[in-house]
């Protein structure tokens, strides 16, 4: 017998209009949906006219409940995995039934759609050629310093997700932490509400109290470049170790080491 698929169906962030076609096709021939809130997805099939039954998948049952789901799959039937809203396992439950649906050699199909993360890069402003996604800072003020302190050197952007009680401290916290750089706050993204502030972590702390009611995305400017002195002995140390026997390759990667250089800038000057 030839197994079941496991979709991973992306569902609309706020707006039904944002579901796609295919999404609907396929939660209408699904044998089952596996929803992170039955009731919040029972209504969006519902609005669809869609009956397929559903099955709850949500944080505290995701470890013990994903083998079941995965015995169905093995017997044949096909399952679509539905997060409140968004791409499930962006910083909602479904990592756990993905991975152990393909260790047991199921086939994983992805329906994409909407997705908090994309939608709030898109209209930000920006870079969004390099990006880095942090998901949830943590809840505790101590951890969440922590963390900041150790991405505050990426110079990639950088989204977070933030619950709205939580927002305003986690601004100030960048604000305090990273500096004051350009960024953008998203809340209720395609919804009626939908806000967009932008400006510096100063200026978007300022104003955390417009923020505090629903799903918020936060997109922040990566750490700004900075100018690196070059050693005025650079040149003497290069014909040191070439002196040695070392090859330029080895001589660039002890002296980036060494001064914080970038391996190919010393590279370029040992060979000029």
């Amino acid at each position: 017998m030839s197994t079941g698929t496991l979709y991973v169906v992306a569902t609309p962030l706020g707006n039904l209009e944002d579901i796609t076609a295919r999404a609907l096709r396929v939660l209408g021939e699904v044998d089952r949906v596996a929803a992170e809130d039955t009731r919040h997805s029972g209504r969006l099939l519902r609005h669809f006219g869609i009956k397929t039954p559903l099955v709850s998948y949500y944080d505290d049952v995701e470890e013990r409940r994903a083998p079941a789901l995965v015995q169905e799959l093995l017997a044949g039937r096909s399952i679509a995995l539905l997060s409140d809203a968004g791409t499930p396992g962006i910083s909602d439950p479904g990592y756990a039934l993905v991975r152990a649906a393909v260790a047991a050699g199921v086939r994983v199909v992805p329906v994409p759609g909407p997705c908090a993360v994309a939608a709030a890069l898109s209209v930000s402003g920006l870079p969004t050629d390099r990006f880095v996604f942090e998901g949830f800072l943590p809840a505790k003020a101590s951890r969440r310093r922590r963390r900041l302190e150790e991405i505050a050197a990426e110079p990639r952007t950088l989204v977070f997700y933030e619950a709205p009680h939580r927002v305003a401290a986690a601004l100030a916290d960048m604000h305090a932490l990273l500096g004051d750089r350009p960024a953008c706050a998203l809340r209720e993204l395609t919804k009626l509400h939908e806000t967009v502030v932008r400006g510096t972590l100063a200026e978007l702390s300022a104003r955390a109290g417009d923020l505090e009611r629903g799903e918020v995305t936060l997109v922040v400017g990566g750490a700004p470049a900075t100018a690196v002195e070059i050693p005025a002995d650079l040149d003497a140390e290069i014909e040191s170790l070439r002196g040695e026997g070392l090859r330029t390759k080895e001589i660039a990667e002890r002296l980036a080491v060494k001064y914080g250089l970038s391996r190919h800038e010393v590279y370029q000057r040992a060979l000029r």
